[in-house]
């Protein structure tokens, strides 16, 4: 698993891959660092307690059980997200609402007055992870936004490639900046910000906030520290990332986002067909592209030309590159006409998908079908 890869290379502790999760243990400078530097999670964060939950009772004596007096200032809000499913709720509002009942009454008794609910912009965000059979977990949220929102592109509108997503695929890739990159179909530009980022060592998160800023145990100076330490590695990008498209409009969006990520110096834009790979640096490298899916059946068969031409300019003009390609439709993928050397099943959202492999040695030949 990718995370884990990253989480044991910034030297986390005990490292445990989960369903869904990553489990790792540290101290609160260990969460600076990883809500900084990891680029494929999507927030972290930090249990307060874990309990098996039959009921509305003993969800509420769980929640209970938390010190909320040394998570919750006097005069903070807070807000509670719940994940999961559980027959003894109706919904997960249900479930929030035991939980906020059990840190008002706790604080209430200790403080003599209530804390505020406050669902959109709260001062102390809590995770409730509900499991019916084993062990449901009631965690601190320490990231806020989810670590996916860089800042550098904005919300709404058409969902491009997450930017988590895209951080993952290139880290399966293995790119770390040593050899150039193209982007032929870079849309809003999300591969060739984070292949930006990655080349020149910058943490994804270096100019963003977080919700453990508003923690009572947050510490203003080990932040800096962290913080310092994080930007200390940045470099210059030793080989070059181009981004291409045929459409103005996306060479402008990839344009705006990459200067919000102060990332502009390191990418070279190009209005050019995706079917014109030839690489500027001649052989080698590495070419990532997200082709379009296709909805429904019609737009899926208009693609098919558009697959079979991209297999056929992989084939005669990227000798000796290394392709990965995501593909969320079985038909397309099968009409590049390469056999991949590997197949990694992902997720873009609800869409199963494939990131497929092609190494683009000297003869490669493309096979009929796939």
């Amino acid at each position: 698993m990718v995370l884990a890869d990253e989480l044991r290379a910034m030297g986390a502790a005990a490292v445990a891959p989960d369903r869904g999760s990553v489990l790792f243990s540290g101290d609160l400078r260990t969460v600076y660092n990883v809500n900084l530097r990891l680029r494929t999670a999507m927030r972290v964060l930090v249990p307060l307690v874990r309990g098996e939950v039959k009921s509305r009772q003993s969800l509420y004596e769980l929640a209970a059980s938390v010190a909320w007096e040394e998570v919750i200032a006097d005069g903070q809000t807070f807000a509670v997200e719940v994940v999961g499913r559980h027959q003894a709720f109706r919904n997960t509002t249900f479930a929030g609402q035991v939980v906020k009942d059990a840190a008002v009454d706790r604080l209430r008794a200790k403080r003599g007055r209530r804390p505020n609910v406050d669902r959109d912009q709260p001062d102390i965000r809590l995770h409730l992870r509900l499991v019916e059979k084993g062990t449901s977990t009631l965690s601190l949220d320490s990231s806020g936004e989810p670590l996916s929102h860089r800042g550098y592109r904005p919300r709404g509108g058409p969902a491009p490639l997450a930017e988590t997503l895209a951080a993952g695929i290139l880290l399966l890739a293995g790119y770390d900046g040593s050899e150039p990159i193209l982007d032929p179909m870079c849309g809003t530009g999300t591969f060739a910000v984070e292949a930006a980022l990655i080349a020149t060592q910058t943490p994804p998160g270096l100019h963003r906030e977080f919700a453990f800023e508003r923690w009572p145990v947050h510490d203003p100076l080990t932040f800096e520290e962290v913080q310092h330490e994080a930007s200390r590695g940045h470099r210059d990008a030793p080989q070059p990332i181009i981004a291409r498209d045929r459409a103005e409009r996306s060479i402008r969006s990839t344009q705006r986002n990459l200067r919000a990520a102060w990332m502009e110096q390191w990418v070279e834009l190009e209005q050019r067909d995706a079917l014109d790979l030839l690489l500027p640096w001649g052989s080698g490298g590495v070419i990532v592209a997200n082709p379009p899916y296709g909805k429904r059946v019609s737009e899926v068969e208009r693609l098919f030309g558009l697959y079979s031409r991209f297999g056929d300019s992989l084939k005669n003009q990227a000798t000796g590159a290394t392709a990965w390609i995501l593909a969320g439709e079985p038909r397309l993928a099968k009409v590049i006409g390469l056999k991949p050397s590997r197949r990694i099943p992902l997720f873009n959202g609800p869409i199963e998908c494939r990131l497929l492999k092609f190494e683009m040695y000297e003869g490669t030949k493309k096979h009929k079908g796939g």
